[in-house]
This record gives C-alpha cells, sequence and structure tokens, in this order.
C-alpha cells in the first residue's frame, strides 16, 4: 500500500485486474472514471462498462464522462483530489488540463512494449504482424499517444497457437502486475523514466471489420496469424457462395494451387491454397450458423475441392 489518494481511468475487462489489484493492495482509490454505460449485444441491451461493476462492488465512487475533455468533466476528476491518475484501457485521450490534476501525473499501463505498438489495438497487431514476444509497459503520460516517458516494461513470449484473446486475458494480469511494482518504485523514488525513441515506433490502429477480411494472395503464414491476431473481434472471414465464413482456428499446410482454391476436404480439415503454402480450416462459421469443428461442418455442407473462396461481388 502506498497511502496515495488514487483515481482509475479504465472501462474494459482487460482493465479489472489492475482496478482489482489497487483495491486487494488496499490502495486509496478515490474514484473511478469510466465510459458512459452503452448498447451492447444482438439485443442492445444498456450494460455498465466492467470497471463499472467492479468499482460499485467495492463501494468506490464511480464517474462517468461523455467527453473527460470537458472542463466540467476536468473538475470533477480534479474534485477527487488525487495524488495519481493511473490510466488502463480508458478509451478516450486525456486532455493536458486533465494531465496536471494529479501532483504525481498521470500513469499509462500500455499493452506493447513501447515504442512498439503505439495505439487502440497492440495486442492484435502484434500477432498480426507474427511477432514472437510482447508485454506491457507503464508509462508517465504526456499529450501525445502513447508518447510519454517509459517506466517500466515486463516482457512476455507469443506462443505460435496463442490467439489475441488469450493474450488479452494473460497481459491483463501481467498489466496488473507491472502497475503494483511500478507504485512500489514510484514510492520508493526508484524509478527511472525512459524517453522512448520514436524512430522504433509502429501505429496500432483501431480495429475495423475489413481488417479481418483474408487476401488468399498472401503467404498461408501471414493468413494463420491474421486468424489469430482478428480473434474474437472482427474475426478472419472469407466468403463461400457469398456468405461470410469466419475463421476461428487453422494451421499452415504444405499444398498448392490457385490462392483461394479448396485442394482438400474431409475429417482432418478444409485446406485452402493459399500464395505460398496452404491453410488448413481447423474450426468454422457460416453466417447465420453456429462455430463448428471443420469434420462437423463438413457433415452438413459439401465442398468439392476445386471450390473458390472470397468471391463475391460487394455492391450487391
Amino acid at each position: 500500500m502506498t497511502g496515495l489518494r488514487i483515481v482509475f481511468m479504465g472501462t474494459p475487462e482487460f482493465a479489472c485486474p489492475t482496478l482489482q489489484t489497487l483495491i486487494d493492495r488496499g490502495e486509496r482509490v478515490v474514484g473511478v472514471v469510466t465510459q458512459p454505460d452503452r448498447p451492447k449485444g444482438r439485443g442492445q441491451q444498456t450494460l455498465p462498462p466492467p470497471v463499472k461493476v467492479l468499482a460499485e462492488a467495492h463501494g468506490i465512487p464511480v464517474f462517468q464522462p461523455v467527453k473527460v475533455r470537458l472542463p466540467e468533466a476536468v473538475e470533477q476528476v480534479r474534485a477527487f483530489a488525487p495524488d495519481l491518475i493511473v490510466v488502463i484501457a480508458f478509451g478516450q485521450i486525456l486532455p493536458k488540463s486533465l494531465l496536471e490534476v494529479p501532483r504525481l501525473g498521470c500513469i499509462n499501463v500500455h499493452a506493447s512494449l513501447l515504442p512498439r505498438y503505439r495505439g487502440a489495438a497492440p495486442i492484435n497487431w502484434c500477432i498480426v504482424n507474427g511477432e514472437s514476444e510482447t508485454g506491457i509497459t507503464t508509462m508517465q503520460m504526456d499529450v501525445g499517444l502513447d508518447t510519454g516517458d517509459m517506466l517500466l516494461k515486463k516482457v512476455t513470449p507469443i506462443d505460435p497457437d496463442e490467439d489475441a484473446q488469450s493474450l488479452h486475458d494473460r497481459l491483463s494480469l501481467l498489466g496488473a502486475e507491472t502497475l503494483a511494482q511500478t507504485l512500489d518504485l514510484l514510492v520508493a523514488g526508484r524509478l527511472v523514466p525512459e524517453k522512448q525513441d520514436d524512430s522504433q515506433t509502429c501505429y496500432a490502429s483501431m480495429l475495423k471489420k475489413e481488417d479481418g477480411l483474408i487476401s488468399w494472395d498472401r503467404a498461408a503464414t501471414a493468413i494463420r496469424n491474421q486468424v489469430r491476431g482478428m480473434a474474437p473481434w472482427p474475426g478472419a472471414y472469407t466468403h463461400l457462395d457469398g456468405k461470410v465464413m469466419k475463421i476461428w482456428r487453422a494451421r499452415t499446410g504444405e499444398g498448392s494451387g490457385t490462392p483461394g482454391t479448396i485442394i482438400r476436404a474431409d475429417r482432418t480439415g478444409l485446406e485452402v491454397a493459399c500464395e505460398a503454402g496452404s491453410l488448413v480450416i481447423e474450426e468454422l462459421q457460416l453466417e447465420g450458423k453456429k462455430r463448428l469443428g471443420a469434420a462437423d461442418f463438413l457433415s452438413g455442407v459439401r465442398l468439392a475441392p476445386g471450390t473458390i473462396l472470397g468471391e463475391r461481388d460487394e455492391n450487391r
């Protein structure tokens, strides 16, 4: 326990282990700032953010500004009189006026090894790009996008079979651990901020649905990384007879043929030719249907070798 007055800013499930760690350590979390309740799922039921649910379960005051940059929102945070603001996956850019509120500034918990993968979706893009390791960086925030001085880093390998969801879950726990160590070093006066080398950075843009669309004229390894990196949303997908077909799990093969052409369809998988090698689809989901293993899928859908995936008139 540091004894500091802390305001926590975060929104999704990813941020919850860090907030829970602060609570478990006995930190003085005087307020939580999170995004407004929003419609979710097919039924569009209005639901609170996971961070709000956790905060209210522990009796912590919650503030949900539509725009945190508005002067009245900044004043509300100022009213908490924080020594420090901890930010993790909050979802809005913090203005300079807010960054200057706490005497110890704002510390961000970021899910990459900065300066690599600044931006909204570092977990997804590091897998799509075939990285072998990633990690957590705590950072002293400034007005730039993930450009502040680095405080502490924790590295973790990426398993070749790991997808974005499982890596997300691991990094959420590592983030909590890294933040706890950062706080201990802060109060001990042992933090040594390190400037970021901007020449080493790359941008991890927010995901769009079209990021999941597969181009079969790429190497099988790259497409498999796309499958892993786009799970669970937007999901890697192609088209079969004009319908969206999501690919949930796949491995690379050694087959060859015209890219996008099915070269084998049996109980061991659905093999599709790529520009280099082939992709053996092990789990998939046709539009309007359940997610199935390849064997179960093929028991209900007949696909002959030579069938071409990915062709569709997008203007229909």
